[in-house]
């Protein structure tokens, strides 16, 4: 490994673990991972033990065999989830367990796969976890999402550029937009923009906006009731011990819940979207009482249909974002197929379920509690692209004032 390299992925993991996890001693963090992330698993769990982890139970997965699966399994076992399997996500729920998990497979790994069986395994697994993600999505214990490249999505995202080359590419890609130089002070730069994105969340706190309304030259025309008492967050987030972690590394976004039944008008997509090993590009949806009721794509509308068909609440939003246009990501001038990157290069909102935490008392409140309140209850949650350089938000605040919160893309404040 080239010292320089070996340098920054060394600096990668001391982020991810310390930044995104803040494992704490004594703690078992679990480490989902792939065989082609060997390299960095490993400096991850040597990072885990200088926090003062008690243990370390990494888990692999690979590409090639999950393909193999859905090709070529019996379609009986997507209908099924391992006893196995669940024992393993009930430990970790009991010991909450902190959890680092890595995006990076190709994003068109399941093109070709029969989309009835990818919604039978999301159907199937969805009680049996349930519970374990229910825990995460409240923060009960700390979760991070980092990244590593593999030969496909890194040629996916450079198409001029093969093998090593393309591989190099996308690595420099993802340190650059990770604020990692090689110099060891990732974890001091990441503590910074933190404490930042802070100050901009006790802004938008204060006002308590009862809608948002979004528009674009897209056509995008879409009216956004908040909550009472909703909660923007961004940056970091806080287990109910007060452990603070980063959820998403890299992350710029600001985020809160819509009211399940309070959007209405249409939205166009800004960016494709990859999801389930297919692209969607060039799409929108209409909305009204909260509920997708029209949809169109240029590509992949069959697949965008499917995914909000997985239960009631897919047809509601469950969160929505924003991202400055002038934002490292979007900056890269890359396209990266993948949602923790475009994500973060664009506001976005998403269908399916909301975060607990984004309204005050969410996390204590049950399911029914939270559905009063107004967040979306649901088994998926898919982030989709609207942000562009001309995207206006304009808030409503309690006593009919209109803020502007986005001018031309970017912050108004």
């Amino acid at each position: 490994m080239v010292p320089e390299f070996d340098a920054k992925l060394s600096e990668y993991a001391r982020l991810l673990v310390e930044v995104g996890l803040n494992v704490q001693p004594g703690q078992t963090p679990s480490i989902e991972s792939n065989v082609e992330y060997a390299a960095l698993t490993r400096k991850c769990v040597s990072a885990c033990f200088d926090c003062g982890a008690r243990n370390v139970a990494p888990y692999f997965g690979d590409d090639f065999t999950t393909r193999e699966a859905f090709l070529r399994a019996d379609g009986a076992v997507f209908d099924e989830y391992p006893s196995y399997m669940k024992a393993r996500v009930d430990w970790l729920l009991e010991q909450k367990s902190p959890r680092l998990s890595f995006t990076g497979s190709n994003p068109e790994l399941l093109k070709g796969v029969d989309p009835a069986r990818i919604q039978a395994r999301r159907k199937a697994s969805n009680q049996p976890t349930k519970p374990y993600f229910d825990a995460m999505m409240a923060n009960r214990f700390q979760w991070c999402v980092g990244a590593h490249p593999t030969l496909a999505w890194a040629e996916k995202v450079f198409p001029d550029k093969k093998g090593e080359e393309a591989m190099d590419a996308l690595w420099d890609a993802i340190f650059s937009v990770c604020r990692i130089t090689g110099d060891g002070k990732a974890v001091e730069r990441w503590k910074e923009h933190v404490a930042a994105t802070a100050k901009r969340c006790k802004a938008l706190n204060e006002y308590q906006f009862t809608s948002l309304r979004y528009a674009n030259s897209l056509g995008t025309d879409l009216t956004v009731r908040l909550p009472d008492n909703h909660v923007w967050a961004g940056g970091s987030e806080f287990t109910p011990e007060g452990v603070e972690f980063v959820a998403n590394i890299p992350t710029e976004e600001i985020f809160t819940a819509p009211r399940w039944d309070g959007v209405d008008g249409r939205v166009y997509s800004a960016l494709p979207l990859a999801m389930d090993g297919n692209v969607i590009r060039d799409f929108w949806m209409d909305f009204k009482d909260g509920r997708i009721v029209d949809l169109h794509a240029q590509a992949g509308e069959e697949f965008l249909r499917r995914a909000i068909e997985v239960d009631e609440g897919a047809r509601c939003l469950g969160e929505a974002a924003l991202v400055p246009y002038d934002s490292p990501i979007r900056n890269t001038g890359l396209l990266f197929y993948n949602t923790l990157f475009d994500e973060n290069a664009s506001c976005h909102l998403a269908f399916g379920h909301a975060y607990p935490s984004c309204v005050k008392g969410g996390e204590e409140m049950s399911e029914e509690e939270q559905k009063a309140a107004g967040l979306n209850q649901s088994m998926t949650h898919v982030d989709f692209m609207v942000g562009t350089p001309d995207l206006s938000i304009v808030g409503t605040t309690r006593d009919g004032k209109e803020i502007p919160v986005f001018v031309n893309g970017n912050f108004a404040f």
